[in-house]
C-alpha cells in the first residue's frame, strides 16, 4: 500500500522586483477634480471595481487606465474628454482628466521595451499618467546615457527611476519544489489540459528542471511539462507520486487560504505573497502589463508589485482572498530593506496551458 505524503501547502513566489513603486498619492498636473455636481462614486470591492473597470474600458473611447482607490474603496478612472468623465462618474466611478490617452503610453512603453536593456523594466503608471522606466544598478555607462536619452526623448510622457537592487530570476520557493540544481516554489494546484493533477509556477524553473521533488534529493512527484521562458514566465508540472494536491495556499500561521479560481489584477489592490524563504507578506499592485528585461531576456504582460521578496520565492503564489492572481517572475529587493517584484498573470498562463485551478 503506497504512503501518501502531502506536499507543504507553501506556494513558492519568485522574489523580485518590479521597477520604481508608483507613488501611490501622485496625480498628474492635469487631472481634474470632480464638480461638485457629479455623481457620487460607489464603494466598491476590488473584485466589483475590476469588473467595472472591464466595462467601462470597452464602453468609453476616452477611457485612459484606471485604479483601485482601496482606502476609500472606489474606482479611479482616467478620462481624456468631458464626454468620457461624464460617463464614467454616471457608472459609478471617479473620474480624473489626463493628458495622455493609454494608446499613446502603450506606445511609448513598447518602444523604450525594443531598447532591451538588460536591468530595465517599463510599466505605465495610471497615477501619474506616465511610463515609468526603471534601471537597476547594473546599468550605467553608456548604457544609462542612452536609456536617459530615451526617455527625454518622449517629450514628458515617460519619466526614469533607479533602484539599488539588481532584477534577476530566482529560483527557489513557498511550498518548496525542489529540482535537480535548484528550487522553486509550487504557485497553484491546477488540472491539466489533459485532467491530470499538475501545478503551475515560474516558466524559469520548468524550462530550467525537468523533475520535482518536495524534499532536497527526495522522490520524484512531478515532472515539468509546458512553459515559456522568457516572453512569459510561466510553466506547468504534472504529477507522478501519490501526494495531495489541496487548492490552497500556506499562511505559515497553522493555516491555509483556499483558492477557488484565477482573477485579474487591479492596479491599486491589496495583495499577498507566499514563499518558502521570506513566508507571507502584503502589499499592492502598482501597475499592470509591465516588461522586464533580466539578462536571460525581456518578459511582458507581468503585474507589478510593491509586494517584496527574495531568492527561494521563485515562482510562488500571488492571491487576493481566495483568487489566484500571479507567478513569481522576478524583481529585486529584499524584505528587510523593501523590494518590488513581478508576477506572471495566473489567467493567461491558464489559458496558454489549457489548464484550471483546482
Amino acid at each position: 500500500m503506497s504512503q501518501h505524503r502531502r506536499v507543504p501547502k507553501r506556494r513558492l513566489v519568485l522574489a523580485g522586483a518590479a521597477v520604481a513603486a508608483l507613488a501611490a498619492g501622485t496625480l498628474t498636473a492635469t487631472a481634474a477634480n470632480a464638480s461638485q455636481d457629479a455623481p457620487t462614486a460607489k464603494t466598491l470591492s476590488a473584485a466589483s471595481a475590476g469588473e467595472l473597470a472591464t466595462k467601462l474600458t470597452k464602453d468609453i473611447k476616452g477611457h485612459a487606465g484606471s485604479y483601485y482607490d482601496a482606502k476609500a474603496r472606489q474606482l479611479v478612472v482616467n478620462v481624456t474628454n468631458g464626454a468620457a468623465k461624464e460617463k464614467a462618474e454616471a457608472a459609478g466611478a471617479r473620474a480624473r482628466v489626463v493628458e495622455h490617452t493609454l494608446a499613446q503610453l502603450d506606445s511609448v512603453k513598447n518602444s523604450l521595451t525594443k531598447k532591451n536593456i538588460p536591468g530595465t523594466a517599463r510599466a505605465v503608471d495610471v497615477r501619474t499618467n506616465k511610463v515609468v522606466v526603471t534601471a537597476d544598478k547594473t546599468v550605467k555607462g553608456a548604457k544609462l546615457a542612452e536609456l536617459r536619452k530615451a526617455v527625454e526623448a518622449q517629450g514628458g510622457k515617460a519619466e526614469l527611476k533607479r533602484t539599488n537592487g539588481e532584477f534577476t530570476t530566482r529560483i527557489a520557493g513557498g511550498d518548496a519544489i525542489w529540482g535537480d540544481g535548484g528550487r522553486c516554489s509550487l504557485g497553484f494546484n491546477v488540472t491539466t489540459a489533459d485532467g491530470k493533477p499538475g501545478f503551475l509556477t515560474a516558466g524559469h524553473c520548468t524550462t530550467a528542471i525537468s523533475s520535482w521533488s518536495d524534499s532536497q534529493g527526495g522522490q520524484e512527484i512531478a515532472k515539468s511539462g509546458d512553459g515559456k521562458f522568457p516572453g512569459n514566465d510561466y510553466g506547468i508540472a504534472t504529477y507522478t507520486g501519490e501526494v495531495d494536491h489541496p487548492s490552497e495556499v500556506n499562511l505559515y500561521n497553522g493555516s491555509a487560504q483556499a483558492i477557488s479560481g484565477a482573477g485579474e489584477a487591479q492596479v491599486g489592490q491589496k495583495v499577498t505573497r507566499s514563499g518558502s524563504t521570506t513566508q507571507v507578506h502584503d502589499g499592492t499592485v502598482k501597475a499592470l502589463d509591465a516588461s522586464v528585461t533580466y539578462p536571460e531576456g525581456t518578459v511582458d504582460g507581468l503585474i507589478q508589485t510593491d509586494v517584496c521578496a527574495e531568492p527561494g520565492d521563485s515562482g510562488g503564489s500571488l492571491f487576493a482572498d481566495d483568487k489566484a492572481l500571479g507567478l513569481t517572475s522576478g524583481g529585486s529587493g529584499d524584505c528587510s530593506s523593501g523590494g518590488e517584484t513581478y508576477f506572471q498573470p495566473v489567467p493567461a498562463a491558464l489559458d496558454a496551458l489549457g489548464a484550471k485551478i483546482g
